[in-house]
C-alpha cells in the first residue's frame, strides 16, 4: 500500500507566513486605497481648509516653527472638526494659523482679500482710513497710521492709539484680521469704535465709513529764500508708485529745484517691491534691503546705476512710517544718500506674499524678514532719525504750518549755503594767484 507522507512542518510554515503576508498586502493596499478617497472626497470647504496649510507650509519664513508645534498634527486635527461652509473653513484656518503667533500670516476673507489688493493696485478704499498692526508688548491691535483726509484723521485718531472694542467687540477677541475687517464696509455705513492713547485715556468715535482718496504721491515746490526745494510726499506703496514717483521727480527736476524733502510720515507700507523700487531711483550702485528667507540666505538687492534725482535730501519719518517706508528709509540713511528727520518709526521687518485661495479668499505669509544695508534688523525697533523733531505734527502735511517741514527746509537751506561758499572759496583763490 502506498502512504502519503504529509508536508513537513517548515513548509506548513511557509504557506501560513505567505497567507499573511498576501492579506497584510491587501489590508495596506486596500487602507491607502481608501484613504486616497478619503483625500479626493475632500469637501470644497475642507480643500481650502488643506490649501491655505499647504501655502503656509511652504512658504512661511520660519519652518522651526512648524516642529515647536506640531504643525502636521495641527493640520490632521483641523481636518477631522467638522466644517461645511466657506465660514467655517475661514475660522478653522485663523485657529490653525494662531499658534504660529505671527499676526501678519493670516486668513483674508473675500472682503478683505479684494479690499487689499485694491489698496496694492487702486487709488481708493472704503472704510475708515485706518492702518493697523499688533503691539509688540501687548498684543494689542495698534494704529500704525492714518490716511490723510480720512473719517480717522478727522476723528483725531494718531498713530499709537490702540483699537479697544469695534462695535462692542474687545479687539482681542476679534484678533488683528477681523478688527480690520470690522473696521472696513460701504461708504455711509458707520461704525463706533472705542480707541485709548498711550497715556491710558479711553474714548469712544462714531466713525462714519467712506471712500478715502489715497492719491500715493503728492508734490509741490517750496521757496525758501534765494533756495526752491522740492517736496515729495508718499503715502503708501502700490504698484503705480514708482511710476509716479518717476514723474513727480521729473517734474520737480524741470522746475530746477535745489533740494528734497522726502515725506513718509504715516506711510505703512504696501507692495516691497514699490519700495524698493522707489530706493532704485534715488540711489546710485548702492545696497537696498537685505532679505533672509526660510533658509536663511540673505540676498542684498542693490540699486541700479542711473538715478532719477541725486541732489540733497531730507527723508520724514514718523511713528507711523513702517515695512516698504522703513526699507527705504533705512536704505537712504546707511548710504549716507539722505538725512532722516522726525521720530522713531514703526519697526516692521517681515515681508509678506499675498496667495490666493478658493471662494475668492486669499491668505497673507510672512515669507522672510529684512535688514537695512548695515545689517540692522527693524523688526520690533524701528529706525532712529538723524534728527528727533520734538514738535506737534501738523494736521495736514505738507501744508505752511507743518513745522516738520519748515525744519527740513531750514536744513536743506543751510547745507546749500555752505555748498555754495565751498564752490565760491576755490575760484577767490585762483584770482589771488
Amino acid at each position: 500500500m502506498l502512504r502519503l507522507n504529509p508536508m513537513n512542518s517548515s513548509f506548513n510554515k511557509f504557506l501560513t507566513f505567505k497567507t499573511i503576508l498576501t492579506v497584510l498586502v491587501i489590508i495596506v493596499f486596500s487602507t491607502n486605497f481608501l484613504l486616497t478617497e478619503r483625500v479626493h472626497a475632500l469637501s470644497d470647504s475642507k480643500q481650502l481648509v488643506l490649501d491655505a496649510w499647504t501655502l503656509v507650509n511652504e512658504g512661511f519664513y520660519d519652518p522651526e516653527k512648524f516642529d515647536e508645534i506640531n504643525w502636521k498634527r495641527i493640520r490632521q486635527k483641523t481636518l477631522q472638526k467638522q466644517i461645511e461652509t466657506s465660514e467655517e473653513a475661514y475660522f478653522a484656518i485663523e485657529n490653525m494659523l494662531r499658534p504660529l503667533e505671527d499676526p501678519y500670516t493670516r486668513i483674508l476673507r473675500p472682503k478683505d482679500y479684494e479690499l487689499l489688493k485694491s489698496s496694492n493696485f487702486g487709488s481708493e478704499i472704503n472704510g475708515v482710513g485706518l492702518q493697523l498692526g499688533e503691539d509688540d508688548d501687548s498684543n494689542k491691535v495698534k494704529v500704525v497710521s492714518t490716511l490723510g483726509g480720512s473719517p480717522a484723521e478727522e476723528a483725531g485718531i494718531v498713530s499709537g492709539d490702540f483699537i479697544e472694542k469695534v462695535d462692542g467687540i474687545s479687539s482681542e477677541e476679534l484678533g488683528l484680521a477681523n478688527t480690520a475687517s470690522k473696521l472696513r464696509g460701504e461708504s455711509g455705513t458707520k461704525v463706533l469704535v472705542e480707541i485709548s492713547s498711550e497715556s491710558g485715556e479711553i474714548k469712544e468715535v462714531d466713525l462714519e465709513r467712506r471712500s478715502v482718496d489715497l492719491r500715493p504721491v503728492r508734490t509741490k515746490r517750496l521757496r525758501e529764500d534765494s533756495h526752491t526745494i522740492g517736496y515729495l510726499r508718499i503715502t503708501q506703496f502700490s504698484e503705480s508708485v514708482p511710476k509716479k514717483v518717476e514723474e513727480a521727480l521729473q517734474e520737480l527736476k524741470e522746475k530746477e529745484v535745489e533740494g528734497l524733502i522726502l515725506d513718509l510720515r504715516n506711510n505703512s507700507g504696501g507692495l516691497v517691491s514699490s519700495g524698493i523700487a522707489v530706493a532704485d531711483s534715488l540711489l546710485s550702485e548702492k545696497p537696498i534691503v537685505e532679505t533672509k528667507n526660510r533658509n536663511g540666505i540673505k540676498d542684498a538687492i542693490t540699486s541700479q546705476k542711473e538715478t532719477s534725482y541725486d541732489g540733497p535730501m531730507v527723508t520724514l519719518v514718523n511713528k507711523g512710517t513702517a515695512s516698504a517706508s522703513e526699507i527705504l528709509a533705512g536704505s537712504l540713511q546707511d548710504n549716507g544718500r539722505s538725512i532722516l528727520m522726525g521720530d522713531q518709526t514703526y519697526g516692521k521687518g517681515l515681508i509678506q506674499s499675498l496667495k490666493s485661495l478658493g471662494e475668492n479668499s486669499g491668505v497673507a505669509i510672512t515669507v522672510a524678514s529684512y535688514l537695512t544695508p548695515k545689517g540692522n534688523n527693524i523688526q520690533g525697533q524701528g529706525i532712529t532719525p538723524d534728527k528727533l523733531l520734538d514738535l506737534p505734527e501738523a494736521s495736514e502735511y505738507g501744508s505752511a504750518e507743518d513745522k516738520w517741514v519748515r525744519n527740513a527746509e531750514l536744513f536743506l537751506d543751510s547745507f546749500l549755503e555752505k555748498e555754495e561758499v565751498s564752490i565760491q572759496t576755490p575760484e577767490i583763490s585762483n584770482e589771488e594767484i
